[in-house]
């Protein structure tokens, strides 16, 4: 049987693996290609100056002061990885297979993009001061001194980012105040009447929720609301989302999808030979849910990698069609979720959501495709493998809140 190639003609052994990304999706890539078995050159290239860290330690214990750095426990150098840092990649030129930067090109065989999202800039704010994002370390940085000096803060969006922000805010002793434009927190990513609950927690923290409140402009000191409204802000926090970050690829020839995201195959390959798109920059079909998905959330950075490395690897293609995952740790109460629950046709809940521990299942012609849990891990562990199984649960059993998940299959 004759040598595996890939597009240029070198064989796998030799191929040299370029990964555009240091977050967690690009160094779980590397980290997967060696760990299973990839003998060729791996090089990860990160546009940060800082080593490669963790993302979801910057909304708590790095902003809190309690840590002063997340990076990854990854010897690069050990595992025969080229790390370079602050070296940002500005463009692809898929025909001569190679990546420009400021300090020269750089060429590759294969090709990972990982480069994440970066998050929206609320419109007239991008020069005005005290104005902060919270998405690298050097914003957690920046906003270190906002908390320590007890400031009034107002945040904009409440969202996942919005309140874990507001939850770290509070607790260092600022004055928190969150305009949200919909009705309710979370409108974009959960139904109204899970989400609504949720309003409660921002009062019971002490933080003022304001709903149907757009931002006019952002003045020194103060932000103005579209109704005249004049609130006090010490610094002014934005959290309305996040977009790929796939400006630099403009021209390259690869297919984008409606949000700008790069369009992956059910393997995480793209439109381009040996190029493969893993994490928050792209999308990717599920067979599960039947749909294509955009998942901006940890887990995906964590799992998608592993599929990626079987890919560039092996001969038989590994398909990437995972069960969504995420976490908050929000006003003192940690939040799960588990799947895709745009495809359900039931829901069911597990408790009262006024209480502290509750749950809310989605069900698809009674198989469960959903679940989240409100401190209540048991729910979420045990419903995440009851997704992945497809199994079919009683209603009226699952109902009942004092009854575990995998006791309700029909």
């Amino acid at each position: 049987m004759s040598e595996q190639r890939s597009g240029n003609g070198t064989p796998p052994g030799q191929r040299h693996v370029v990964i555009v990304g240091a977050g967690m999706a690009g160094v779980q890539t590397a980290v997967a290609l060696r760990e299973q078995g990839f003998t060729g050159s791996v090089t990860l290239l990160g546009a940060e100056p800082h080593p490669p860290y963790d993302r979801p330690p910057l909304s708590k214990a790095v902003l809190l002061g309690k840590a002063d750095g997340s990076a990854f426990d990854v010897d690069f150098a050990a595992l025969g990885v080229t790390l370079e840092v602050g070296r940002e990649v500005t463009g692809l030129r898929p025909d001569a297979r190679e990546l420009d930067t400021a300090t020269g090109p750089v060429p590759y065989d294969v090709l990972v993009l990982a480069t994440g999202a970066e998050p929206i800039r609320l419109p007239g704010t991008e020069a005005v001061a005290g104005v902060h994002l919270l998405r690298t370390l050097d914003d957690a940085e920046r906003l270190r001194p906002v908390l320590a000096g007890q400031r009034d803060v107002v945040v904009v969006g409440a969202g996942w980012i919005g309140a874990e922000f507001a939850t770290a805010a509070r607790e260092a002793g600022c004055r928190v105040t969150v305009v949200e434009a919909a009705e309710r927190p979370l409108a974009g990513a959960l139904p109204a009447e899970m989400a609504a609950p949720m309003a409660a927690w921002y009062a019971d923290a002490g933080a003022v929720l304001r709903t149907h409140a757009r931002v006019e402009r952002v003045e020194p000191g103060f932000v103005v609301l579209d109704d005249g409204t004049r609130l006090p802000a010490g610094a002014v926090v934005v959290g309305i989302g996040a977009r790929p970050a796939t400006g630099w690829l403009t021209g390259s020839g690869i297919d984008l999808g409606d949000h700008r995201e790069v369009v992956a195959d059910a393997h995480l390959r793209t439109s381009l030979p040996d190029v493969y798109a893993v994490g928050d920059c792209s999308s990717f079909p599920s067979g599960r849910y039947g749909e294509r998905l955009l998942v901006h959330h940890w887990d995906n950075a964590l799992q998608g990698p592993r599929t990626v490395a079987a890919n560039i690897i092996g001969e038989t293609p590994a398909v990437y069609d995972p069960v969504p995952y995420f976490w908050s740790e929000q006003f003192g109460r940690f939040v799960q979720y588990a799947g895709h629950h745009r495809t359900a046709d039931a829901t069911v809940w597990r408790g009262d959501p006024a209480g502290a521990a509750w749950s809310v299942c989605w069900l698809r012609e009674g198989a469960l495709v959903a679940v989240l849990a409100v401190g209540k891990p048991r729910d979420l562990a045990q419903g995440r493998k009851l997704i992945e199984a497809g199994t079919v649960l009683d209603p009226d059993r699952l109902a009942d809140p004092a009854r575990p998940l995998k006791g309700a299959v029909a």
